[in-house]
């Protein structure tokens, strides 16, 4: 998994920075775990936006990975790692004893033909799933349930991993990746290991085409648009704000806190990432 620096053959090619995909071993995806992808274009059900900067972008299908990881006792085989147009890390297809096909997150060192168990009888091992309770603390994991048999729901970017800190009563303390320490269901299954593609921060896209086949388009400054388009706009020559900064309806922007209600696993956040 390296980068590579593209030559500066034209304004658009200088500084771009692509990766390698070293580490693929097909091209072709696992059909059955295939399935559709509708561009809304930042639309919701009426017609209106509702994200701004979406549209248009390569075509992209949905690979249906694996969160859950609930097939215990199973051992299963890697044998393709792959490109997922849909997130920043690799994925890898696995064949499990029974014949069964599942697409996981590929953790770093995983290579084709190892083999990966999940349960409470699993080794502590790469790529290996197993409930919180039974991982050795200061271990690093990736892919962690909040609530069990809901499947993973933190630390899926590439490079991701969070550590292991302490065990007390019927919950596990996690470290985030944002630094944030919180307090998790010690039944809640996790993987063992880092997620690969930790060279995705990076990457330099070099041009706005690629920005384009991301379906990302472009970005106006509000300072720069009329005052009947933003509360930023307007004046003669460049101007600022004037006061606290806005977004095109005039909700304060930066820094407003706009949670309306408590979550109910806010009591389980043991140090925030903003102190």
């Amino acid at each position: 998994m390296g980068i590579r620096k593209i030559n500066p053959t034209s304004p658009g090619q200088r500084g771009m920075m692509k990766s390698d995909y070293s580490e693929i071993t097909t091209m072709l995806p696992e059909k059955s775990l295939l399935r559709s992808k509708k561009k809304t274009a930042g639309r919701n059900n009426t017609g209106r936006i509702t994200c701004r900067h979406k549209g248009g972008g390569h075509k992209q299908s949905y690979r249906i990975i694996d969160f859950k990881r609930d097939k215990f006792g199973i051992p299963g085989t890697v044998k393709t790692i792959e490109y997922d147009p849909n997130r920043n890390v690799r994925i890898s297809l696995v064949f499990y004893a029974d014949g069964e096909k599942r697409y996981i997150l590929t953790p770093e060192n995983i290579k084709v033909g190892d083999v990966i168990v999940s349960g409470p009888q699993a080794e502590v091992q790469n790529g290996n799933a197993l409930p919180l309770e039974l991982i050795p603390l200061g271990t690093m994991v990736h892919n962690i349930e909040l609530i069990p048999g809901r499947g993973a729901k933190l630390v899926r970017t590439a490079g991701g991993s969070a550590q292991l800190m302490a065990k007390e009563g019927n919950y596990v303390t996690v470290k985030m990746p944002s630094s944030e320490m919180r307090m998790i269901r010690k039944e809640c299954l996790a993987t063992v290991g880092v997620l690969g593609n930790a060279e995705f921060k990076n990457l330099k896209l070099g041009k706005a085409g690629r920005t384009r086949h991301l379906g990302i388009r472009p970005t106006v400054r509000g300072v720069t648009m009329n005052p009947c388009d933003h509360p930023h706009g307007g004046g003669e020559g460049k101007t600022g704000p004037g006061g606290n900064p806005k977004t095109p309806w005039g909700k304060p922007a930066l820094g407003h806190k706009t949670r309306k209600v408590k979550k109910l696993s806010d009591k389980l956040i043991v140090r925030r990432r903003k102190r």
